[in-house]
């Protein structure tokens, strides 16, 4: 009796944990598990902690091996996705490049496909989140970084180099904010978790009224994107202008990818993007300016709705 080849697996690996889930061929999430990543000795548990818990937990569930159609991976850093390999995998310890394909299915047995994380979590939203499984959907997630993933025609757009869809790169501000990349002004640099703080810093030397925020930052307080957000949404004027500006930031650069792809939506995801309507709208405001009209009649700026299930869901749809 053979069985029918009807799951997939998808792994999500960040810097801190490794999140893994079992799925029907639908995309509906069956089991999910996590583990702690371990980037000791340049990262060289990782692969082989991968293997392991996998091939655990097919044991633990008594899901035979024949019904896997195979492994799809999101992973930060470069990928190539030919030789299955990662580079500048910094967050990871791997500073050099990393082979990842190989080992994963020499130690599971199933074929593996693996791309980038912001990626993955574009074609987790695309397929079963905020896009609707449309063909045409373009992703910015805002986290410590700012990632993306651009979905055209049903595929995502990698570019030649493996560089398409950085989205985080768009100059929003011509010399503006030193980026990590060695240009100025990139959206990254207003839009993150560490760009919001960056922006409220600049903005507190130049305001003399009344703010909690502007108390904080004298004092030399611990503040974070969560704070700022949480203070604009009390009235604190600070709070609100940063976050206003971070709203034309972000709404310039949507429009920008929106005026080029058309997608049905535009998706906005990541820790920061945890503020929710009261960030969206906002953006889209301004995003309503920047679109062009034929574009802001048919394309919509949206919330992610997966959260943390995007990377899984989006990895495992790799593997169909």
């Amino acid at each position: 009796m053979i069985m029918a080849k009807d799951k997939l697996i998808g792994v999500d690996l960040g810097g801190t944990t490794i999140k893994f889930a079992i799925l029907t061929d639908k995309g509906e999430v069956q089991q999910k598990w996590s583990i702690q990543t371990n980037i000791l000795e340049d990262g060289k548990h990782i692969v082989p902690d991968i293997i392991d818990s996998i091939n655990h937990h097919l044991n633990i569930y008594q899901l035979s091996r024949e019904r896997i159609i195979g492994i799809g991976m999101g992973t930060p850093g470069t990928v190539d996705r030919v030789a299955g390999a990662v580079k500048g995998g910094y967050n990871l310890g791997w500073a050099n490049e990393q082979d990842v394909k190989g080992p994963i299915e020499d130690g599971t047995g199933f074929p593996l496909t693996i791309d980038n994380d912001a990626n993955v979590a574009a074609l987790g939203e695309a397929w079963k989140g905020a896009g609707n499984n449309d063909d045409d959907v373009s992703f910015i997630t805002l986290g410590t970084g700012v990632g993306g993933g651009l979905v055209a025609n049903g595929q995502l757009i990698h570019g030649v180099a493996g560089a398409g869809g950085e989205v985080g790169h768009i100059i929003v501000e011509p010399n503006g904010y030193e980026c990590t990349c060695g240009n100025n002004g990139c959206l990254e640099q207003y839009a993150s978790a560490t760009g919001v703080v960056h922006l409220a810093q600049d903005f507190a030397e130049q305001y003399v009224g009344d703010s909690k925020l502007k108390k904080m930052i004298n004092d030399g307080d611990e503040v974070t994107s969560k704070i700022i957000f949480d203070l604009a949404k009390e009235g604190d004027y600070l709070a609100n202008e940063t976050v206003d500006k971070l709203a034309y930031y972000l709404g310039f650069a949507a429009a920008a990818i929106s005026n080029i792809l058309n997608p049905s939506a535009i998706v906005i995801g990541g820790g920061v993007a945890a503020a929710g309507e009261f960030l969206r709208s906002r953006v889209e405001k301004n995003w309503q300016i920047f679109a062009f009209p034929t574009v802001r009649t048919s394309t919509k700026v949206k919330l992610a709705e997966l959260g943390n299930d995007a990377g899984v869901i989006g990895a495992a749809s790799l593997a169909k």
